[in-house]
């Protein structure tokens, strides 16, 4: 081995509103909400960060590998923008046999996250405080990853922020040498453009394509990030897509 908008809650937030939102009957509670996570951030947080300012362009140096991940040959699961990390908890518990990095430029919550992640025992994740658009190439080999999701960014409404984006044309170009041919890339927003957007700037490179042809229903991972879990229990749309590099 070698993100931030209005439609986005603070990792504080995500946790109080999830706990206040009530689910419709005959609706389950979120998978994450069985696991005992008691830290709190301690501080206030920002709930908008400019990933273009000057303090966010010094690119993340990579962490020791050797040291996070027990088994460093299982395939590798690149969350970008993990927010509270709840959902890449969750999901390094239920697929042991992989390792997953959680990428954050908010470091409260990169840093609650692994006190979580230590809380818990598990040594198949990691998360990161960095601006991925800066640090990408920097933290990984071609062929390192195994997967990718991209899930709720924030979605910059206003024209002039639009460049302030997760999804710009490098991080897909950087994405496409990084991940191994055959790897699949989900992306979900509760925003139509942001999604429609994200998915545009995939196909207009030559590696990725779209094998589902569309939208598709269901999160093929079950486990529902925090906007997404509460997205579900008052009825709002959520776009989500399955791509694949070629």
């Amino acid at each position: 081995m070698a993100g931030t908008g209005s439609r986005r809650w603070s990792g504080e937030a995500e946790g109080q509103r999830a706990q206040q939102a009530q689910p419709e009957k005959g609706c389950l509670a979120p998978p994450w909400a069985g696991i005992p996570l008691q830290r709190g951030l301690g501080q206030r947080l920002r709930q908008h960060v400019n990933p273009l300012q000057a303090q966010y362009q010094q690119p993340a140096s990579p962490p020791h590998w050797e040291r996070v991940y027990r088994r460093l040959g299982q395939p590798f699961h690149l969350d970008i923008g993990s927010g509270s990390g709840r959902f890449l908890l969750r999901l390094a518990q239920e697929q042991p046999d992989w390792n997953f990095l959680g990428v954050e430029i908010r470091q409260p919550l990169v840093e609650r996250a692994n006190a979580w992640r230590d809380e818990l025992g598990l040594d198949n994740v990691h998360f990161l405080f960095a601006n991925i658009n800066v640090s990408l190439r920097h933290l990984f080999a071609p062929g390192d990853l195994s997967r990718v999701t991209i899930q709720f960014p924030d979605p910059w409404f206003k024209k002039r922020h639009h460049k302030r984006r997760i999804v710009q044309p490098q991080l897909v170009a950087d994405l496409a040498l990084l991940l191994q041919p055959r790897s699949p890339v989900f992306l979900q927003s509760d925003v139509q453009e942001i999604a429609e957007e994200m998915v545009a700037r995939f196909l207009e490179h030559p590696q990725f394509w779209d094998p589902c042809q569309g939208p598709i229903d269901d999160n093929p991972f079950g486990i529902p990030t925090e906007r997404e879990w509460q997205c579900l229990q008052l009825g709002l749309p959520i776009y989500r897509y399955w791509l694949e590099r070629r």
